[in-house]
This record gives C-alpha cells, sequence and structure tokens, in this order.
C-alpha cells in the first residue's frame, strides 16, 4: 500500500512536472557548462544556505532526536549536497515564508503550493503532490461530495494553496461560503473540527494522515479538485545556478528511491501509536512477555521501578519485539536512539538486555532531573511524557500550564498543556518549538493500561492456577477492552 501511494505521488509530480520542465527550458537554456550564478556564488562564499521554513510535523520541529520533519531531512540532504552549512529561519506562517524570500532569504521550504506567475519568484520542481481533502466532525451527516459542504461552518488555512480548491468549487455553488484561518497550523484547524467549533475543514491528504491519531472525532471525508505540487521558492533576478542546484538534487532523490522512501517513514505511518486491542496484547503477554521477564526484574531491581512498569514501557514501546525500528530510526526494544543509547553505554541497541537496562537507567535520569517540586505519580508520568517527547518540550509544557493558571506540578494539568505545542499560538512562545504534544499524552495512558492490564494477569496467575494455560484462547478475558478508564 505504501509503494502505491508513493507511486501514485510520483505519478502524479511527473505528469506536473511535463509542464514546468517545459516552462524552466525555456527560462533556462541547457548547455554544456553553465557559470555560477551570482546568487549561488554568495551562498557558496558564506558557506552556509538560509531556507525560510515553518515549525510544523510536515516541515521541520524538534522531535525525539533532535530537529526533524519531511522538508528538514531534505534541506539538510540539499545543504550536504552543496557542502555548505543549513541556516533555519522557522518562524515564518504560510503567507509570510515567499515574502521573505524575495526580499531576503535564499530558499523558501515549507509545503509551499506551487502558484504560478509569483512576483519575484522561481519555483523548483514538484517535490510531492498534495491533495486536498474534506475532513469532517463524526456525527455529522456523512459528508461525501461538493453539495453537502454548503451551509456548513466551513474553514481551511490561509496561504496554503487549499483556499483555491474551495474558490473553484463556489463557482459551481455559489452559496458555499468558508473561512480562511490565519496564523495557524493544521493541528490547530483539526481540534476546532474535533471540538465542535468548525463542522468541516480542507486540509491536504497526507497532513492528515499524519495528525488523524490525535483527533479521533475527525472523519475523512472525499477528495477536492485536483492536487497541487509542493515545490521550494527561490529568489528571481538573481541568476539561476541555485535553482538549477535544487532542481538537480531533487531528481537524484527521486531517481534513487530516497524520495520514496522519506515519503513512507513520514506519511505512510500515521497509526503506529494507536492503542492495540486487548486480544492482542494478552497473546503478546503470554507468548513474548517471558522470555524478557527476568531482564526486567534486573532492570527494575537496580533502578528501583516497579519491573511491570518497565514492562508496559516496553510494550508500548516495541510491543516486546527486540529488532523493532520506529519510522524515526530509533530502534531495540525500548526504542533507545543513538545519543540515548551512547550516554547509557549501550553498544547494541537490539541486544535485548542492554536496551532493557539502558531504557530502565534512562527513565530513571529523567525523573531524577525534574524539579523536586514534582512528586509522587506526577513524577513518574512526566518522566514518561519525557522519555517520549524529551525534558525540553515537558518543561515547555509546564511553563504554558502555569501561564493558564494550573499546576506544573500537576500531571492533569500538565497533560492538558501537552497537546498546545502542537498548536502555533501557543509553541512560538516557548523555548523549544513545535512538537507533537499529545503522542506524550496518549504515550503515558497506553503504559498506565497496559500496567494495569499485566498486574491483574499477574494477580490472577498466583490465584488461578490454569489461568496461564488458558490466557490466549479464554474469551472472557477479551472483557479487558471495556475496563473503565484509569485517568
Amino acid at each position: 500500500m505504501l509503494t502505491l501511494i508513493c507511486r501514485h505521488f510520483m505519478a502524479c509530480a511527473n505528469a506536473y512536472f511535463s509542464v514546468i520542465a517545459t516552462i524552466i527550458l525555456v527560462m533556462v537554456p541547457h548547455t554544456s557548462w553553465v557559470p555560477p550564478s551570482e546568487h549561488l556564488a554568495q551562498i557558496t562564499a558564506k558557506d552556509f544556505i538560509t531556507i525560510h521554513t515553518r515549525n510544523t510535523p510536515i516541515t521541520y520541529y524538534e522531535g525525539r532526536q533532535g530537529p526533524t520533519g519531511f522538508e528538514y531531512e531534505l534541506m539538510q540532504r540539499f545543504a550536504d549536497y552543496l557542502d555548505i552549512s543549513l541556516n533555519l529561519n522557522a518562524s515564518h506562517s504560510p503567507e509570510s515564508v515567499v515574502p521573505a524570500v524575495r526580499e531576503q532569504g535564499d530558499l523558501g521550504a515549507a509545503a509551499l503550493p506551487l502558484i504560478t506567475g509569483t512576483p519575484g519568484i522561481h519555483y523548483t520542481r514538484p517535490i510531492i503532490q498534495m491533495q486536498p481533502l474534506v475532513v469532517y466532525r463524526r456525527g455529522l451527516n456523512s459528508i461525501n461530495e461538493p453539495s453537502d459542504l454548503v451551509g456548513l461552518q466551513l474553514a481551511t488555512l490561509s496561504g496554503t494553496g487549499t483556499e483555491q480548491a474551495l474558490i473553484t468549487l463556489q463557482k459551481d455553488y455559489p452559496n458555499l461560503s468558508w473561512k480562511e484561518i490565519r496564523e495557524i497550523e493544521v493541528a490547530d484547524l483539526l481540534a476546532r473540527v474535533e471540538d465542535g467549533t468548525l463542522d468541516a475543514a480542507i486540509i491536504f491528504d497526507h497532513q492528515f494522515r499524519l495528525n488523524r491519531l490525535f483527533f479521533p472525532n475527525v472523519e475523512r471525508g472525499f477528495y477536492l479538485d485536483d492536487a497541487l505540487s509542493m515545490v521550494w521558492a527561490v529568489p528571481s533576478g538573481r541568476g539561476l545556478g541555485l535553482l538549477e542546484a535544487a532542481n538537480t538534487f531533487l531528481q537524484s532523490l527521486q531517481e534513487s528511491g530516497t524520495l520514496d522512501q522519506l515519503m513512507s517513514r513520514y506519511f505512510g505511518h500515521d497509526d503506529y501509536l494507536e492503542y492495540v486491542g486487548t486480544r492482542t496484547f494478552l497473546a503478546h503477554l503470554d507468548e513474548r512477555l517471558p522470555a524478557y521477564t527476568e531482564l526486567f526484574k534486573e532492570a527494575a531491581r537496580s533502578t528501583g521501578f516497579d519491573w511491570k512498569l518497565l514492562a508496559a514501557v516496553g510494550y508500548q514501546e516495541s510491543h516486546w519485539d527486540p529488532n523493532a525500528v520506529s519510522p524515526t530510526g530509533v530502534r531495540g526494544l525500548m526504542m533507545l536512539t543513538n545519543p540515548t543509547a551512547s550516554e547509557m553505554g549501550v553498544a547494541d541497541r537490539t541486544n535485548p538486555a542492554q536496551s532493557i537496562d539502558g531504557g530502565a537507567r534512562y527513565l530513571r535520569s529523567i525523573k531524577d532531573r525534574l524539579p523536586e517540586s514534582i512528586t509522587g505519580d506526577d513524577r513518574l508520568y512526566m518522566a514518561m511524557a519525557a522519555y517520549n517527547v524529551g525534558l525540553g518540550h515537558l518543561y515547555d509544557a509546564r511553563k504554558i500550564t502555569e501561564g493558564r493558571g494550573g499546576d506544573p506540578n500537576d500531571w492533569q494539568d500538565v497533560r492538558a498543556a501537552l497537546p498546545l505545542l502542537q498548536q502555533r499560538e501557543w509553541y512560538s512562545q516557548t523555548r523549544h518549538g513545535y512538537a507533537r504534544g499529545g503522542e506524550p499524552v496518549i504515550y503515558v495512558r497506553n503504559i498506565r493500561r497496559y500496567y494495569e492490564m499485566i498486574e491483574y494477569v499477574e494477580r490472577s496467575r498466583q490465584q488461578f492456577f490454569q489461568l496461564e494455560q488458558t490466557l490466549a484462547s479464554d474469551e472472557s478475558l477479551f472483557l479487558f477492552d471495556i475496563v473503565p478508564p484509569i485517568e
């Protein structure tokens, strides 16, 4: 399926590029040798390229392993291709990137749509295709066609290109109206659909796949209009060397398959954190956990944690699979990053004993570094959240909590603030910027559920001798699916 998706994207990209290539070839006659442009020469001389971008999950944000994001990886690879450093300005909204490039920047990379005839700007060849998608709040009548949008509270993000699809649609449905919202990002828009402020929104399909886990009450509707090309922007009037270099670089990524791999990594794993059903969990509890129980108990003795909690963390991270690899490259049973493994002295992340020991000590180090004002279970839950999202982002959430009048030492209050790190209104005020703040909330919730289920089964095994033999087949045990929430 992922391969088909990638092929679909690139087939569309090739179709679009055939038109754009004709334009570019007229502008840039092919010769065997093209002297460096003034602009490219200046970039090479200063030894860095300034790229204007946005702090979003698709473009650039501070992740668990440091800077990440689909376009960030492309930007960093392009800087390496030019053999220079990368300098990011990520303070932009969707509408401010192109003016910044035109007036002062080297390049713009911020999920920009191709809009022909933009003054003072040249666009590169297409990177991926961005398909406008209607999403709507669960509970409404199904929204399957354009006429269903008339009369709804509908919105889209200004400057992203999705508004063009609505403008086209309005020609056939003149009663259609909508809001164009500025200075927020996709997560903010989806949150407004989720809470009922809006009935529906127009975003891009890949954005929905990346965010849908955090908005369970938002449904997929239908595709709207033709796909748009995601491109980079360079200033015109300063030579064509940078444009040619960018096009050559992007073409090489496409031909080598690297672009397909990046697309699969970022847009093909939108459900990897979903809470698995109890049936699967109990099967793994019986078939996988026994091989690692003693390792969890040994790690617990050295770190002071309950072994069942460490096991729950291990299940959330990898489903107790020592060879697991995440979409972002962390690996092993406790999903340690390379920097964390080095810090904890773990030589082989796929070795279960080393991974469990390293993960337990890392969780202990995080918990010990938290302020003394955080106590009890609140301290444990915040340590687990930081294991997932990083201490910096946790501290940002505590600062937001305090600013909203909450208690930064109370997990319930901090939990409510963490998803705000996905909203520009809030993360723009923080030190560490954007984070997928919904993830640590789900992460901690799942671990608490897994812990309770492991504890229940362990108690049951002590009381009923035959439970261990019937665990995987006793249908009555599947009633765990209706265990009341522990939050």
